[in-house]
């Protein structure tokens, strides 16, 4: 019995592409190759099969009876190598199993979030993929990533913990905001003006940017902390504290009056947006999928 090999199956593509042509000067420039590369070809396959395939000369190419045998056999064959290429591709980027993401609360404004595009773009390839999504703190988020209860996390995480791999993905824009009944609404200070009324108001502050929200407004200590923006908000909108807000988030208070941004062109804070992993690990085909459809969504919307 013939064992087939690599160069086989390159020899047995030349000799079909031969067939289909009519002879071999017409196949020159469909295998690129020149007549007599390709006479030495066929004489090698001849060779490894022990038969003579094909008559040519004067009287033009004709194919023997093993020729046509074996051209038969041949398509055979490489329609059967180009099925299992094809099947062998789709199982390659059909993902099944589950996907456990967790984010930040109140992400869902930011126009420039790539995580809505990613995970329509996931879900549209088919994958059968059920997706878990948790909402919480930074410090839940990097907790769950390491001990394994998530895949990935998006969100604030200004301290790098060791065993995560950080990656940037976009930058959140926040504003300094008060609510209505405080009485620094409509307030249009800026400079040393400013700076005395926000040393002389209630400041809250988000417990996991606590020294970031602190330093940027020129203060050493908060009235409040919260672990959330929707916390934040609500003790915004109270009037009774200051403190930063996504810009995004925001707006739809900004729009009813509920809410003023102070100082909007000197107060105006960009702050990193970062995926992470868990480090030291290969990524699961799932989460890989994943990733490479977040970095994609993300390099979209960086180009607008």
């Amino acid at each position: 019995m013939i064992q087939l090999h690599d160069v086989d199956l390159k020899l047995l593509r030349v000799f079909a592409t031969i067939v289909r042509c009519g002879g071999f000067s017409a196949a020159q420039a469909a295998l690129n190759a020149g007549q007599s590369t390709i006479s030495e070809q066929m004489t090698h396959l001849e060779t490894r099969l022990g038969v003579k395939l094909c008559q040519r000369g004067r009287s033009g190419f004709r194919l023997t009876e093993q020729g046509v045998a074996i051209h038969e056999a041949t398509q055979r064959l490489l329609s059967a190598v180009e099925t299992f290429c094809m099947d062998a591709d789709v199982l390659k980027q059909h993902i099944s199993g589950k996907l456990n993401l967790g984010i930040i609360d109140t992400t869902i404004t930011d126009p420039d979030s790539p995580l809505p595009r990613t995970t329509q773009r996931f879900v549209s390839r088919g994958h059968d993929v059920h997706l878990n999504v948790y909402v919480g703190t930074p410090a839940e988020l990097e907790e769950r990533v390491l001990d394994g209860r998530l895949h990935l996390a998006i969100g604030h995480f200004p301290i790098h913990v060791p065993g995560l791999l950080h990656t940037p993905l976009y930058q959140e824009a926040l504003g300094l905001y008060c609510g209505r009944r405080h009485p620094l609404y409509g307030s249009k200070a800026e400079g040393d003006e400013l700076r005395e009324e926000i040393a002389a108001s209630r400041i809250v502050v988000r417990g996991y940017m606590q020294q970031y929200d602190l330093e940027h407004l020129g203060v050493t200590k908060a009235a409040a902390t919260v672990d959330n923006i929707e916390a934040l908000a609500i003790l915004l909108i109270s009037g009774a504290y200051l403190g930063f807000l996504p810009a995004h988030f925001a707006a739809q208070w900004i729009k009813t009056g509920e809410m003023h941004q102070l100082a909007p062109n000197s107060l105006q804070l960009m702050s990193p947006f970062d995926v992470i992993t868990r480090r030291g690990t290969a990524p699961p085909p799932i989460l890989q999928a994943f990733l490479e459809d977040l970095a994609a969504s993300s390099r979209k919307s960086a180009k607008g």
